[in-house]
C-alpha cells in the first residue's frame, strides 16, 4: 500500500452473493488499497440487472468486521436480502449518512463472462451503473468462467493495475468499466484490448419439461448466437475468446444522437404538433 496517500474508501458489490469466492478474494486485494466496505446480496443474484425491490423490505447483517492494519485498510462486510443495485444503492447511502462518499466502486468478481449482450442483464454491471449515476468511479470485473473455485491470479494481478489506473486518473463523468478476464493463467493472458459491446443474442432459450402430474414448466437454457463477424478485433468477447482481458467503456446515456437528429429531420416533430 502507498503510504504517501490516505486510504482510500471503496465499495464492493457483486451478483452472485457474498459467500462467492470471487468478491471474497476481491475485498481481500482492495484491502491494500484502502477501507473496504462490502454490501453484497445474501443469495445469488445474477441477470438482475438493474432491477430493485419495492415489495419488500430489505434485511441487513454484518457478519464480517476487520480493523485496518499497518499494511491493509479496514473491512466491513454486510449481506443484504435484495438485489446488486438495491446493495449498491444502501451502501452508497450508508456512506452518505457518515458524511462522505466511496472513492470507488468494484462490482464482482463475477463468476461468468458479461461481454456482448450478457453486459445488458448483468447484475454486476446493474451495480456499477448505479455507482456512475452517483458519480463514482466504477468498474465491474468479470472472469469468463462458471467453475465455483477458479484460478484468480490473473484477475488480481491485472486487476490491481486497473484499480490503480483508475484511482489515479479517473473515469469521464457517466461512464464505467466493464473489463472481462479469459479463463487462464496468468503466463497465458495474451494482453489488454480496449473493445466495444460485441453484438450477439440467446437463441431456444427454454426447454420445456412436464412433470409427473402433468403440469408444464421452462427452464431457462440457450445458446449463444454470434452476429459479428468472425475474428472482429473489437467485439469483446471475441477478444475474450483469443485469450486477451476486453476493457469496454460504457455509458450512462443511452441515447443514440445520431438517430435522434435523424427522427427530427424524417419525422418534422414541430409540424405534426401544428397538424394534432
Amino acid at each position: 500500500m502507498n503510504k504517501t496517500n490516505p486510504r482510500k474508501e471503496i465499495l464492493v458489490i457483486n451478483d452472485d452473493g457474498f459467500r462467492a469466492k470471487g468478491i471474497q478474494v476481491l475485498y481481500q486485494m482492495l484491502r491494500e488499497f484502502g477501507n473496504v466496505t462490502v454490501v453484497a446480496p445474501y443469495e445469488a443474484q445474477s441477470g438482475k440487472s438493474a432491477s430493485l425491490t419495492l415489495d419488500r423490505p430489505l434485511m441487513l447483517e454484518k457478519p464480517i468486521q476487520e480493523p485496518a492494519t499497518e499494511e491493509l485498510g479496514s473491512l466491513r462486510v454486510y449481506t443484504l436480502t435484495g438485489s446488486p443495485v438495491d446493495c449498491a444503492k444502501l451502501g452508497i447511502n450508508g456512506f452518505k449518512w457518515e458524511g462522505r462518499m466511496p472513492d470507488l466502486l468494484v462490482s464482482g468478481i463475477n463468476h461468468g463472462s458479461n461481454a456482448s449482450a450478457a453486459s445488458i442483464y448483468s447484475g454486476t454491471l446493474g451495480a456499477t451503473t448505479e455507482g456512475t449515476i452517483y458519480g463514482i468511479p466504477s468498474i465491474g470485473l468479470s472472469i469468463n468462467t462458471h467453475d465455483d473455485d477458479p484460478d484468480f491470479t490473473a484477475v488480481l494481478h491485472y486487476g490491481r493495475r486497473f484499480v490503480t489506473r483508475v484511482l489515479e486518473d479517473g473515469l469521464r463523468q457517466g461512464v464505467f468499466l466493464n473489463i472481462n478476464f479469459p479463463n487462464l493463467p496468468l503466463e497465458q493472458i495474451r494482453g489488454i484490448r480496449a473493445a466495444r459491446q460485441g453484438r450477439g443474442r440467446w437463441i431456444n432459450e427454454f426447454d420445456h419439461r412436464v412433470t409427473k402430474r402433468g403440469k408444464h414448466y421452462f427452464w431457462m437454457v440457450g445458446e449463444f448466437e454470434d452476429e459479428e463477424p468472425v475474428g472482429d478485433p473489437d467485439a469483446d468477447h471475441h477478444v475474450l475468446d483469443a485469450g486477451f482481458i476486453s476493457v469496454v467503456p460504457h455509458q450512462i446515456d443511452t441515447t443514440d444522437y445520431e438517430e435522434m437528429e435523424r427522427l427530427r429531420e424524417l419525422w418534422n416533430f414541430d409540424n405534426e404538433m401544428e397538424n394534432k
